[in-house]
């Protein structure tokens, strides 16, 4: 008995899916930001915090790496010290740890998944 086959690859498909995953990982790092912000979690005195100083950084996207980055001095201290006093008037949910629902055992720990997925399902048609 003998058996062959024939594999043809589509090259240029598969760099499409590929490319297709780093911007799904781009979107997906800035939606978390997105949610995070609008989940009223970090902590508001002046807002640069939360609005100027905290972006996501793609350098290492192609790795399949994002970060998002707290800018300041202050950032790491107050996000692992969530015995502080927030103040409660612009963000009624700041403290410290604000990632924390969204990580491993969070009551949102899907939402990066969920999320990835669905934008690599819309960009790269599958």
């Amino acid at each position: 008995m003998q058996v062959t086959s024939r594999v043809t690859m589509n090259f240029p498909r598969l760099h499409q899916l590929s490319q297709a995953a780093v911007d799904a990982l781009e979107m997906t790092a800035e939606a978390l930001h997105t949610e995070v912000v609008q989940a009223q979690r970090m902590p508001f005195d002046t807002g640069h915090l939360e609005e100027d100083a905290t972006f996501v950084d793609g350098k290492a996207k192609k790795s399949g790496k994002m970060s998002i980055v707290s800018a300041t001095p202050y950032a790491r201290r107050l996000y692992f010290h969530p015995e502080y006093s927030f103040k409660k008037d612009e963000n009624p949910h700041a403290g410290g740890e604000w990632f924390k629902p969204w990580l491993p055992g969070g009551s949102k720990q899907n939402f990066a998944k969920r999320t990835f997925q669905a934008f690599y399902k819309r960009i790269g048609g599958v």
